[in-house]
């Protein structure tokens, strides 16, 4: 039997913060760092065949951190998009920020659209940067998108099937995770795709995220390769 990468891997990046404090540094250091495990994790995915990767960059509740925090972290999404875009086309990667990205910085969002722009013909690998993103949130603003159309008389009652709410959601179109990877020893998903994990499978490690590199990586997938995905049925083996 030929055991498969996941389709769609999915990254809950934590433990910048602890990194940079075991080191004497402030937080922010941390998340530097963290850009280069970000690097090291898409040309991973690139030559495993993964053809997704959702990465969770900033969450709904990461407002409530030190204004100085937060203004690094959207200063350092800026630097990021306009550096990293170029290597990213070059290496083939469609780069697709997911999340509610209307309430960001007139300069944060531009640098996001120059991105899309720029990579939306590469398909070798399709990269989701999860920013203002919260599961909550986007469940809620779908099902208040089809509450609106029943009242509209566009939709009957009937029709409300859990394609459909994926449809509305942030990451319609895109399949969902066959792995979620969580660094940093935590093992809770942190309000991060609760639709569509339904049925993926989960990898927690100890790693902080600037330490994430090819071994543990390499540790994830063989793990990943070993599960046996039932999806709610019963397989003869």
């Amino acid at each position: 039997m030929t055991f498969l990468p996941p389709g769609h891997l999915a990254v809950i990046m934590d433990g910048n913060g602890r990194w940079a404090k075991a080191r004497g540094l402030d937080r922010f250091h941390g998340h530097i760092q963290g850009v280069e495990s970000i690097r090291r994790t898409v040309e991973l995915c690139i030559e495993h065949g993964i053809k997704y990767l959702t990465l969770y960059a900033f969450s709904t509740e990461n407002w409530g951190r030190p204004d100085e925090e937060v203004n690094g972290l959207m200063e350092l999404l800026c630097k990021c998009t306009v550096n990293e875009v170029p290597e990213l086309k070059k290496q083939g990667v469609r780069v697709r920020f997911i999340g509610d990205l209307d309430i960001l910085d007139d300069k944060v969002r531009e640098s996001i659209e120059n991105s899309h722009r720029e990579t939306r013909d590469n398909d070798k690998l399709h990269l989701m940067l999860a920013v203002n993103y919260g599961s909550r949130a986007e469940l809620t603003s779908s099902l208040k998108e089809i509450a609106n159309m029943v009242i509209d008389g566009d939709l009957a009652i009937d029709d409300i099937t859990s394609d459909l709410i994926s449809e509305k959601l942030y990451t319609s179109g895109i399949p969902d995770p066959d792995l979620i990877i969580r660094t940093s020893g935590e093992c809770r998903l942190s309000n991060f795709l609760l639709w569509q994990a339904a049925y993926s499978e989960f990898y927690f490690t100890d790693v902080l995220w600037p330490d994430f590199g090819r071994e543990e990586f390499e540790r994830a997938i063989e793990n990943y390769k070993k599960r046996t995905r039932r999806f709610g049925l019963v397989h003869n083996k």
